[in-house]
């Protein structure tokens, strides 16, 4: 994960681009595109802050060849809630949830010392750089209807972001700019 062409597997959605990247993108202007991805991306408004910034949680990574009863044992070790998924090449081809679970194994009563978790994981899971903003992520997790988003930095994933994460940092935000503003009042 080296680049961000060509194999699915770098499933960068075009939201997490400025506008000028998606119209480069548009505009088939590769040299433009190379010097934007290259580029340090804006950090917007200030007191913005990106993902990298949040308290995020080192991933769990488990081949996708792995049978489901190990991920299960290797979730309840870690105490998560959701694992991810790499190919032959190491390359992030997957995520594994709590509710793929429930949904996918038990309610139809797959075989879990048997059956690998590349045959229940969501594919191509959606994936946010580290530069992203905090409120892009959550953005993207409340579109997408999922609480868990691959992070990754430099090509490789380094964390799993949760979506109650984003909501306590808006939260602890606001409530820190409430006190400011009562300060000031006062």
């Amino acid at each position: 994960m080296t680049s961000y062409s060509g194999s699915p597997r770098r499933n960068i959605s075009r939201s997490s681009f400025s506008s000028a990247r998606r119209k480069a993108l548009e505009n088939g202007r590769s040299d433009s595109v190379r010097k934007l991805l290259s580029s340090p991306r804006p950090t917007g408004l200030a007191g913005e802050r990106t993902v990298k910034k949040l308290r995020l949680s080192k991933a769990l990574t488990v081949p996708e060849s792995t049978t489901i009863y190990e991920a299960c044992r290797r979730m309840a070790a870690r105490k998560v809630d959701a694992l991810l998924l790499t190919d032959s090449n190491a390359l992030l081809c997957g995520i594994l949830t709590d509710k793929d679970i429930v949904t996918r194994v038990i309610a139809r009563e797959l075989n879990m010392e048997e059956t690998p978790v590349s045959k229940v994981m969501t594919k191509n899971p959606v994936f946010v750089l580290s530069d992203t903003l905090a409120v892009e992520a959550l953005q993207k997790m409340v579109q997408g209807k999922f609480r868990h988003l691959p992070v990754v930095q430099n090509g490789e994933v380094i964390a799993l972001l949760d979506i109650a994460k984003c909501l306590y940092d808006a939260i602890a935000r606001m409530e820190r700019a409430a006190e400011k503003g009562k300060a000031i009042a006062a």
